[in-house]
């Protein structure tokens, strides 16, 4: 078993797809209309990740602490200026000491974004 997808309630859909777009390097494999609902299925293009961007007029975004989603990238330190140049205000590059290293950024609803490295 495997996660298929996690949602994420935006309150700016555009915006949110130019974010993972941009920092995650996610597209758009799907958009659509539902109801009052706007929809975007964000994908890595392997089947491996896959984001569900729902827009509901009027509705609710997630407002919790204590919660990121963690994207493996092989470009730390590209994406970590590219956040800067951004103005998007990254956290450090961290080092824990377990052979990855990692950085913060958040969306625009407020999710915490952690893009990190992995040893082969």
């Amino acid at each position: 078993m495997h996660i298929k997808h996690v949602t994420l309630r935006v309150k700016n859909l555009e915006q949110s797809i130019r974010f993972y777009d941009m920092i995650t390097e996610l597209t758009v494999l799907r958009r659509f209309k539902s109801d009052s609902a706007e929809i975007a299925f964000m994908t890595n293009g392997k089947g491996e990740t896959e984001i569900e961007l729902l827009h509901i007029p009027q509705g609710q975004t997630f407002e919790g602490k204590g919660m990121f989603i963690c994207f493996e990238t092989d470009k730390l330190d590209e994406m970590h200026q590219l956040a800067k140049d951004q103005g998007l205000n990254p956290s450090p590059i961290q080092n824990p000491g377990d052979q990855t290293c990692y950085f913060y950024v958040y969306d625009p609803d407020g999710v915490s974004v952690q893009l990190r490295t992995f040893p082969n």
